[in-house]
């Protein structure tokens, strides 16, 4: 087969994205070009790779064998570019970050500063619940990835990064405002808005009030931080989040309440598929983040 380098990386690119359009955009070609190559390509392997249902583009069972040998193909190519560019003084390339949804709040800092320092690397970062984070390591799709509660039993390195506390939240206008060391086992009466299970901060949480004894009430589960502090505002329950998501409480009517055993004291963490060769690009993220960790942590 007379299959070229640049046709396996607009083929993974329509299939990681399952749309030629977004494709085009990535990749900064027209979609027409893009729809050009996916047909020679799919000519010299003589069966079709992709197929359309609705708007969506899935892969046919050539498609994923193709895609499972030439994602491999890409990234050693690609780590062979970075090492010839590191090579010749040069940091370019492409870095792929996936976090938890948490993350946002503090990835972006860091971001800003990094590519101001290498502006020839190109950064994707994939914000995602912690499930389908843990999918994207499963299949080592990105360089890096971000989560507050490395998964237990899986072939991974992982190093701390920065505090991930979890405190307690109230609406203003709670009875335990403003009151000191507010015994644990009062939160039994409470009732709580969580995120979805096997999220990070829910596994955290619902371990913390086992070891306690206590049941943790859920009233209402919701998919993100914000809405969970609209939810607390608005008099549904308390929550448990990471300070990291808080802002200025008071300006959000959210109060922080001061109960023993809290903050639970945790960890951000920076992880990786255990054996997985860092490209040139992603170990000078990590060596940048390490040494640039302070911008991560929230402005006084």
């Amino acid at each position: 087969m007379r299959v070229t380098l640049r046709q396996l990386q607009v083929f993974e690119a329509v299939a990681r994205l399952g749309s030629f359009s977004r494709a085009a955009e990535e990749i900064h070609v027209t979609q027409p070009a893009v729809s050009k190559q996916i047909r020679q390509l799919q000519q010299e392997v003589g069966l079709p790779l992709l197929e359309q249902i609705g708007r969506q583009v899935c892969l046919t069972d050539a498609g994923r064998e193709l895609l499972a040998t030439c994602s491999d193909w890409l990234d050693t190519w690609n780590r062979f570019e970075q090492s010839i560019a590191d090579l010749k003084g040069l940091k370019q390339g492409r870095l792929r970050i996936a976090v938890v949804t948490t993350a946002k709040y503090f990835m972006p800092r860091v971001l800003g500063p990094f590519c101001d320092r290498y502006p020839g690397i190109e950064v994707a970062l994939e914000v995602i619940n912690r499930n389908r984070l843990l999918e994207r390591l499963g299949h080592n799709a990105d360089d890096l990835y971000v989560m507050g509660v490395p998964p237990e039993g899986w072939e991974i390195e992982s190093q701390p990064l920065l505090e991930n506390n979890l405190v307690v939240v109230a609406p203003r206008t709670h009875r335990f405002v403003g009151r000191r060391r507010i015994p644990f086992t009062q939160l039994a009466d409470e009732t709580f808005i969580a995120r979805e299970e096997g999220s990070g901060t829910r596994i955290t949480v619902e371990r913390v009030f086992a070891e306690k004894g206590i049941h943790f009430k859920v009233r209402m589960e919701l998919g993100s931080n914000e809405a969970i502090k609209q939810a607390i505002a608005g008099g549904l329950g308390l929550a448990v989040l990471s300070q990291n998501t808080l802002g200025d409480p008071a300006a959000e009517e959210l109060a922080v309440l001061d109960v023993t055993g809290f903050p639970v004291r945790r960890s951000w963490y920076l992880v990786w598929p255990r054996g997985k060769q860092l490209s040139v690009v992603a170990a000078t993220f990590v060596d940048f983040l390490h040494r640039h960790v302070a911008l991560l942590k929230p402005r006084a």
